[in-house]
């Protein structure tokens, strides 16, 4: 009896921890009613990565923002998107509440290519126009394969990409599209994949890539010249 139950208690040990490791990977709960982001040091406590402003300095401007009405600044690439993003560091009342978001614009056939965002899972809202929206997980049975799951949504779907998912956007349409992403993260942050892969400096090896993409050493210098 007491093996059996030093067993249950170390089996229900084991099973908090590995879900406490889960937990850990999110957004910490708030631990006070206000944590405003405040850039002075000499006045603020260090709470989830944020410096805090007093709470009785706090007003309502910390927790507004306008602009959503228009597009984003343009992307630095050929690939017809741009992005309004709302995180907290353009409302600092976002701080520690684990919440952000973005309005992106796609021009027709514009694609937000492969990526990922490693710190949150991304709820997105089409307002306008007709969007290609997919990501792929690893096949459970082949690591090597992969499952797809995607759909074309229309004004008023919504899809939702898991966290650290790598997905896609594509404008299917010949006018502009647009939509909103809503993530559970106060700074879910971005990994453009291709970019990060063969725009990264120092460069990756080429023999790396080569043997790693199954590709000729000329289409390395090609994508090189095209991602960096």
């Amino acid at each position: 009896m007491k093996m059996k139950m030093s067993f249950l208690i170390l089996i229900t040990t084991a099973i908090t921890a590995y879900f406490s490791s889960l937990v850990s990977g999110y957004d910490l709960d708030p631990m006070q009613d206000l944590c405003v982001a405040v850039q002075d040091t000499n006045h603020s406590v260090f709470v989830n990565g944020k410096f805090c402003k007093d709470p009785k300095l706090a007003n309502a401007d910390d927790f507004f923002a306008s602009g959503f009405n228009e597009s984003g600044m343009p992307t630095p690439t050929n690939l017809g998107f741009a992005v309004n993003i709302l995180n907290v560091s353009r409302m600092p009342g976002l701080n520690t509440l684990g919440i952000s978001m973005a309005r992106a614009d796609l021009e027709p056939f514009g694609l937000v290519s492969p990526h990922i965002h490693p710190r949150a899972t991304e709820l997105i809202l089409v307002l306008e126009g007709t969007i290609y929206v997919g990501f792929v997980i690893p096949d459970l049975r082949n690591p090597f394969k992969s499952r797809l799951f995607a759909k074309v949504l229309n004004p008023g779907d919504v899809f939702v990409i898991p966290q650290s998912m790598i997905h896609i956007q594509y404008n299917l349409g010949t006018t502009s599209a647009t939509h909103l992403s809503c993530f559970n993260s106060q700074n879910p942050g971005v990994h453009m994949i291709s970019y990060q892969l063969f725009g990264s400096n120092p460069p990756i090896l080429d023999d790396v890539l080569v043997k790693g993409f199954q590709l000729d050493k000329k289409v390395i210098e090609h994508l090189r010249a095209q991602f960096s």
